[in-house]
């Protein structure tokens, strides 16, 4: 199991990584003589039909953060199965201190946000902005400090980012939903359904659980309700674990998504980056990024996550509910509160959502998102460095 983990968190820190290089790459692009090609690129159309029947029609920036974002909640809903049935999560005194430290570092942000805009309508739009956490990146952070952070705290990390994970697809379903399509909705009630029936019938193949779930994503990307939505519908169908006829366990949940994070950590979690991260500097001024959406997304990342994950981690220690991860001191464990703020690309994609990419700050609620994550992962990583760990105990 150890092995297996220190495999997870080597995977998603060399992601985080490649998602720093890239996201340089989209702000030379939109900041240099490339930018025309850079947004000409964004914004050509892609269209999927069958002859004269026009099934989609999206530019190529919602082709990629409504369809391979849907590849990349796939992943996330079979991570959350796996460790809510059989991993870290699998038991109350697993879940409860990752799971309170996740509810306080979404709860502060959002609040920090509400306090600057409660009084703007179409701001308060962006108020799950700051609430998300970027795993990869995160664990990148980590990873450069080597046997200075244990396991144990790398873990409770890793889990608190499902539980982010998992409340971003709450906030996502619930408050990120347009008009809703009836007829859309029944069919996707029906492909879920035909997913029930072969989770039951105990079929292996993933490819008939893709096949339905492109169909299932269609008829969510039609029906009003966020397309990556189905993603997540798709994982919590296809089985964890069954004997097949030589008694032989057969896991297609772990098979699936062992095949997926190559993909999701090297391909599509950089290519989403390149195509939103690319902030357009010039004309940006100091108002526009002191405004109150972007002091709202810097300060909710920054201090929200910070005092949310820390006070409730702290609180339900004191109080017995949970306790500390294993080798962990509390300088550590505030280190760690400090790299939730790096929000980067879950909150791009909600800023996404919220504000459906349009040009109303200017690009300055894209760079307060860079500003804050940054910020967070520089001063977590500092206090990180310069923290002793506990010598005592064997990491």
């Amino acid at each position: 199991m150890k092995i297996l983990i220190k495999e997870y968190i080597k995977k998603e820190s060399t992601s985080g990584i490649i998602l720093i290089f890239v996201t340089a790459i989209a702000l030379l692009f939109q900041n240099s003589y490339f930018s025309q090609e850079y947004n000409a690129l964004l914004k050509t159309e892609i269209t999927f039909a069958f002859g004269d029947l026009l099934l989609i029609q999206k530019p190529l920036i919602l082709w990629i953060n409504d369809g391979l974002m849907t590849i990349f909640f796939l992943l996330v809903g079979l991570e959350i199965k796996r460790e809510l049935l059989a991993g870290h999560l699998s038991s109350l005194s697993k879940i409860s201190l990752p799971a309170i430290a996740a509810i306080g570092g979404m709860a502060i942000p959002a609040l920090i946000f509400t306090a600057f805009n409660f009084d703007n309508e179409f701001s308060m739009k962006g108020w799950a902005i700051p609430t998300a956490t970027d795993i990869a990146f995160a664990l990148g952070i980590l990873s450069l400090l080597g046997k200075k952070v244990p396991v144990s705290l790398k873990i409770f990390l890793m889990a608190l980012a499902i539980f982010d994970d998992l409340g971003a697809i709450l906030i996502i379903a619930i408050f990120y939903t347009n008009d809703l399509s009836l007829l859309s909705i029944l069919a996707a009630l029906a492909c879920t359904i035909i997913l029930i029936i072969m989770n039951k019938l105990k079929i292996v193949r993933p490819t008939a659980y893709i096949l339905v779930g492109i169909i299932l994503w269609i008829s969510v990307l039609k029906s009003g309700v966020h397309a990556t939505l189905a993603g997540i519908i798709l994982a919590f169908t296809i089985p964890i674990a069954f004997k097949d006829e030589k008694n032989k366990i057969v896991s297609p949940l772990r098979n699936l998504e062992n095949n997926l994070h190559f993909w999701v950590a090297y391909l599509i979690l950089p290519v989403f980056a390149f195509v939103n991260a690319g902030v357009n500097l010039k004309g940006l001024s100091f108002d526009q990024l002191f405004s109150d959406v972007s002091l709202g997304i810097m300060l909710g990342l920054f201090l929200g996550k910070q005092l949310g994950v820390m006070s409730f981690v702290f609180i339900s220690v004191k109080l017995n509910i949970a306790k500390l991860p294993k080798c962990t001191t509390w300088k550590q464990m505030y280190g760690v509160s400090v790299l939730t703020g790096i929000g980067f690309t879950m909150s791009l994609f909600i800023d996404s959502l919220a504000f459906k990419d349009s040009d109303v700050y200017l690009y300055a609620d894209k760079l307060a998102i860079l500003l804050g994550s940054i910020i967070s992962g520089i001063v977590g990583y500092l206090i990180l460095k310069y923290t002793k760990s506990n010598r005592a105990c064997n990491i």
